[in-house]
C-alpha cells in the first residue's frame, strides 16, 4: 500500500446478529458472575439491527469465520482478556 497498491475494507464478522440482552446472558453463562445493567428505550437514531455482512471477505480473501456462535465468541473473548490485562489493572480471576 505503501507504493500505490490497493486496500480496501472488510467487515469479518459471522452474518448473524445478536441483541445486546443476548451478549449479556452469554458473558452471565460463561463467566459464571452477573453482569450489572440498567435497561431503557432506544436512543434517537439507534438503528434498530446492526449486522456485519462478510460477503466481500469471503469473495475477494476466502475468509469465513470459525468460531462464530456467540458462546464461543465470549469464551474466547474473555480468556483472551484475562491473559492480556489493561498495564496497572489487578489481573482477572480466572474461570
Amino acid at each position: 500500500m505503501t507504493e500505490g497498491g490497493d486496500s480496501a475494507a472488510f467487515n469479518l464478522g459471522t452474518g448473524r446478529g445478536h441483541s445486546v440482552r443476548q451478549v449479556i446472558d452469554a458473558v452471565e453463562r460463561v463467566s459464571g458472575r452477573n453482569v450489572p445493567r440498567h435497561e431503557a428505550g432506544r436512543r434517537a437514531g439507534d438503528p434498530p439491527e446492526l449486522v456485519a455482512d462478510p460477503a466481500l471477505a469471503v469473495a475477494r480473501l476466502g475468509w469465513r469465520a470459525k468460531c462464530s456462535d456467540l458462546h464461543t465468541i465470549v469464551r474466547t473473548a474473555l480468556a483472551w482478556h484475562q491473559r492480556h490485562p489493561p498495564e496497572g489493572a489487578a489481573p482477572h480471576p480466572k474461570l
